[in-house]
């Protein structure tokens, strides 16, 4: 497995759940799980693939501004559960955050598959995306537990 194909089993997870999420209404137990399972899977992934994919890419120049808008994506995102970790979760103002971050969350995932896979495809070899897999899968594990 290479780190494109790792990181991508994650995506699959977070579209999954971003989706689901989005559909739920209320302060109910669906809601509370589905927030529940993007927000950990956002943050583990978050975790790992700075560490073991966007850290590596700034050893290139041309790898710098691409993970460092990368990464001030993911601190978007985690001001947004911030913001819906502090907003009740009955208001409707919980939803419209929720779906904004969906939203981003799909934003950030299309231009990492469509852009920044394609450019990092260059920069790093084949041994290097193969070990950057497994760095990445126990530094995703890790963070889950």
């Amino acid at each position: 497995m290479n780190i494109f194909e790792a990181l991508r089993e994650s995506h699959d997870r977070q579209r999954t759940y971003a989706d689901a999420l989005v559909k739920t209404s209320g302060d109910t137990p669906e809601r509370v799980e589905a927030y529940k399972q993007l927000k950990s899977e956002l943050q583990a992934h978050e975790t790992a693939e700075e560490r073991h994919f966007y850290i590596p890419l700034m050893a290139f120049d041309s790898g710098v501004d691409l993970s460092r808008h990368a990464i001030s994506e993911h601190h978007e995102m985690d001001e947004m559960m911030e913001e819906l970790d502090e907003t009740e979760m009955s208001s409707p103002a919980w939803l419209v955050a929720a779906k904004k971050l969906s939203e981003k969350v799909h934003h950030h995932l299309k231009e990492e598959e469509q852009k920044f896979f394609q450019m990092a495809g260059k920069l790093l070899d084949d041994k290097q995306k193969e070990s950057l897999a497994g760095q990445y899968e126990k530094e995703y594990k890790a963070q889950l537990s």
